[in-house]
């Protein structure tokens, strides 16, 4: 009768080999053009196989170079902010809000493992149970099963039983699962607050509501045409997060995280409550949010009464 560890540590050795011999220098010269990156596919071909970046002789398909190039890029970005959390915190735990597929969980738990030395616990939830299993599974075939876990449940309805996490992330989260994952930081009083925000749809329908009221206004040229509400809306909300994020106490920063020939949803809300707070900061951040929300036409976000700022 086979045992199953020795087989997959097997399988795991020969794919390792396999990758060493593949990625050259020369070769991952080619791949990553002058890019510095945390995650190099000769050192972490176990975990790049997990999710379905490299094939099994240890090769990357070109359309999987995008998205290794991508989500290298955003764990770079986040790496100044882990930094000072390990200066802190012998132990990290991360709340992956909307994980999806799981790629961020995965690759921090893996720099968390294999690049930072210091123990990264991630908690990754999806409303969709398959996509749950599926990160399981991957999680698993990474050697990350020890240090994440993941769960099916609406954000609305997660309940982290008094856990404390010191960061929480969404990926892509679409429309106000984006502003779930914030309201659901700031009430952890979560450290660090990173969102790449997709399909930001709340305050567009708004205004198509002012549109089909006939409400007159400065921007309603903009509310009566599909597509600039959509494109206007989507900035316009993510300005919106950014100020009540401040009016919370967190000091934000809203960056592109990837080239807009890679995704045009390509902003990063970045957001860390300080060791001491400004009072005067957040304020002045409420006062500016009632302001834009009056100058686009009186339409704001959930998330203001979610978080007790008018």
């Amino acid at each position: 009768m086979r045992n199953p560890d020795a087989t997959r540590a097997r399988w795991a050795i020969e794919l390792e080999s396999r990758a060493r011999a593949h990625w050259t220098e020369a070769r991952t010269d080619e791949l990553l053009r002058g890019k510095q990156v945390l995650i190099r596919p000769a050192d972490a071909a176990i975990l790049l196989r997990a999710i379905g970046l490299v094939n099994g002789d240890a090769s990357m398909p070109p359309p999987q170079v995008r998205k290794f190039l991508q989500i290298n890029h955003m764990v770079g970005m986040l790496k100044p902010a882990f930094d000072e959390l390990r200066t802190r915190h012998p132990r990290i735990r991360l709340l992956d809000a909307g994980c999806g597929r799981s790629y961020l969980s995965l690759l921090l738990a893996w720099c968390g493992k294999h690049v930072w030395q210091h123990a990264v616990e991630v908690v990754g939830v999806d409303r969709n149970p398959a996509v749950i299993e599926e990160c399981r599974k991957r999680a698993a075939i990474a050697e990350l099963d020890d240090v994440c876990a993941f769960e099916a449940a609406p954000l609305e309805a997660f309940d982290p039983a008094g856990g404390t996490f010191h960061g929480v992330l969404a990926l892509h989260a679409c429309d106000t699962a984006t502003c779930d994952a914030l309201a659901l930081g700031v009430g952890l009083a979560a450290e660090l607050l990173a969102v790449a925000p997709c399909c930001q749809a709340e305050l567009a329908r708004g205004w198509a509501g002012l549109a089909e009221r006939g409400t007159v206004g400065e921007l309603s040229p903009i509310w009566r045409t599909p597509h600039l509400r959509r494109e206007t809306a989507a900035h316009v909300t993510d300005a919106m997060r950014a100020l009540l994020l401040r009016a919370a106490g967190y000091d934000v920063a809203a960056i592109e995280f990837v080239p807009s020939e890679h995704t045009r949803k390509n902003t990063l809300i970045r957001a860390h409550r300080p060791a001491a707070a400004a009072p005067e900061v957040a304020t002045t951040a409420a006062t500016d949010y009632a302001a834009l929300v009056r100058a686009t036409g009186g339409v704001g976000l959930a998330l203001a009464t979610r978080l007790g700022i008018s």
